[in-house]
């Protein structure tokens, strides 16, 4: 057993050392193949090494070569330009050269043509001279004289031909002017549909009976005298069957009397005490009757805004009237007037509304403070915080400030459409007389004038001059101060026509 043990033992020991032997001759020949493979190897990596090395420089020469090629082609071109510049500026030094000669040329002529001017200068003033002389010693004048004279004529020539080119310029605006005005208050009057007004400056109270005239009057007219004392009021009682009448300067007065004289009828108590007491209820109902009146004013122009105090002003005027027509409605009527005049013009709506419906406010108050009331209505305007363009308009339409605004204007139109429409205002026959009159009294006050006349209810007052007197274009001027002068001293409604006719005639008789 040992001995076989012993025997693997060495056959092992011969078998490993056998395979170690072969290993070594095995590596050493694997050793030898790689070697001889990494040479191979290289040498291949130098000789492809090589190739790129010289297909690199053989592309750097042709690059360089094209380089060169295109440098050498931008040399030629820019030399090609610098040569043309070079050629180009030999050229314009060559023209300016000529034209420096040129210049000098001309103005060594010029030299010679000043000498020659002053020359004849010279020689002209001294036969001006020589001719002057003469002049004068055949018109036998001196030149400071026919200047003067030569003055005047012209003058007089272009006074003349002013007034011509005037005349024919204020044609074409007049034509102009009525065409679009007859337009736009056409329009702004088919919009407006308003009642007649009539005059009205007393009240008539109706009676149940005649039996309460004489408790009206009261025992020994104590009732009467009550009542005139506090109304402020004169009561009239007549025969007139089943009425009495109140009369009063001031309307609002006149209709507080009214409503309280309504209350005493319907009560039937009729004393001092109780004059007093329906009195006071009745002025209560006039003043809240009036702020009514101003607001609806106001809603119905579509101005909201307005001050309190300043609606209180505009209710009052419901119950004032200008040659029979009512105040208040005549400015609500005016400012819508005003709002379609102001749309056709395509100027403000809302302040023009706004001007034309506040522009007599000042009537409100005439009794109290002294002044027109165009004034007296733009100082409140002021004190009540109203814009300056509405106060402005206030004191111009009346022309008593001169109009600076479009606003303005539009007020005035609104007012003079509102206040001359037929059937707007009524005026007494003796003053409707005296105006006509004076209206007549103040043109025949014009030297030149033969006769005249107040025409379609004293809208147009038409002038007859002595043609020998007065020429064509004296009668154009002559319309012009008359209606200056009318607008100056007269008061009257809407506006008037003046024209002035000159009219030559040639008679001859044949015999």
């Amino acid at each position: 057993m040992p001995t076989d043990v012993l025997l693997g033992v060495v056959g092992l020991l011969v078998g490993v050392g056998i395979g170690f032997i072969l290993y070594k001759q095995a590596a050493g020949r694997s050793a030898v193949t790689a070697q001889a493979r990494a040479q191979q190897r290289l040498v291949e990596v130098e000789e492809e090494a090589e190739k790129k090395t010289r297909e690199a420089l053989t592309q750097a020469r042709e690059e360089a070569l094209r380089i060169r090629q295109e440098a050498e082609e931008e040399v030629k071109q820019r030399t090609a330009d610098v040569q043309r510049k070079q050629v180009r500026l030999e050229k314009k030094e060559t023209t300016l050269e000529q034209m420096a000669q040129r210049l000098e040329d001309k103005e060594q002529s010029a030299v010679e043509q000043q000498k020659q001017l002053s020359e004849f200068r010279r020689q002209l003033d001294e036969l001006a001279s020589k001719q002057k002389a003469e002049v004068e010693r055949l018109a036998g004048m001196s030149s400071a004289q026919a200047k003067e004279l030569v003055i005047a004529s012209v003058e007089n020539q272009a006074k003349r031909d002013a007034m011509t080119l005037v005349r024919d310029i204020e044609a074409r605006a007049r034509e102009e002017a009525e065409r679009r005005a007859r337009k736009i208050v056409a329009i702004a009057i088919q919009r407006v549909a308003s009642e007649e007004t009539s005059e009205n400056s007393i009240s008539v109270v109706t009676l149940p009976n005649d039996e309460m005239k004489g408790r009206i009057i009261g025992r020994e007219g104590r009732n009467i005298r009550a009542f005139e004392s506090c109304t402020g009021t004169s009561l009239l009682i007549d025969d007139t069957p089943e009425s009495v009448v109140l009369s009063c300067f001031d309307p609002i007065r006149r209709e507080i009397a009214k409503l309280t004289l309504e209350k005493l009828v319907g009560d039937g108590r009729i004393q001092p005490a109780r004059i007093e007491e329906m009195y006071e209820k009745s002025r209560t109902e006039v003043e809240r009757t009036i702020v009514e009146s101003g607001e609806w004013a106001a809603m119905e122009v579509g101005i909201p805004d307005l001050h309190p105090e300043m609606l209180k002003v505009l209710g009052r005027l419901n119950y004032r009237t200008s040659y029979g027509q009512n105040v208040l409605k005549h400015l609500v009527e005016a400012a819508h007037i005003a709002g379609v005049v102001a749309a056709e013009l395509g100027t403000d709506i809302a302040l023009s509304k706004r001007c034309t419906l506040l522009h007599d406010i000042g009537k409100a108050i005439t009794h109290e403070v002294e002044g027109s009331h165009a004034l007296i209505g733009a100082e409140l305007a002021r004190r009540l915080n109203e814009s300056p363009a509405v106060c402005h308009a206030i004191e111009a339409h009346h022309n008593e400030v001169e109009q600076r605004t479009l606003e303005a204007v539009i007020t005035q139109t609104a007012d003079a459409i509102s206040s001359a429409r037929p059937g707007a205002r009524r005026e007494a026959l003796d003053t409707y007389v005296k105006r006509l009159q004076r209206l007549e009294t103040l043109a025949e006050s014009f030297e030149g004038v033969d006769k005249c006349y107040a025409m379609q209810a004293g809208r147009e007052v038409r002038v007859m001059v002595h043609p020998d007197a007065v020429d064509d274009l004296q009668a154009e001027v002559l319309a012009r101060d008359i209606a200056k002068k009318i607008e100056e001293e007269l008061q009257y409604p809407g506006q008037i026509k003046v024209t002035v006719i000159r009219e030559h005639r040639a008679v001859e008789f044949a015999k």
